[in-house]
């Protein structure tokens, strides 16, 4: 085998892996459930303070 076909299939190995990573990562951030934004009820007051 020679080495631009190494290089090739130890990319798309690369590729691969990081793509699983990162489906498996969007997954457990997404079992944790639903996303509550913060309150800003006091955020006129800390603007007002500044």
């Amino acid at each position: 085998m020679d080495r631009s076909k190494f290089v090739a299939i130890l990319t798309g190995v690369i590729s691969l892996l990081l793509a699983v990573g990162y489906l498996v990562l969007v997954q457990i951030l997404d079992f944790r459930g639903e996303m509550i934004p913060a309150p800003v009820s006091l955020l006129p007051i800390l603007f007002g303070l500044l």
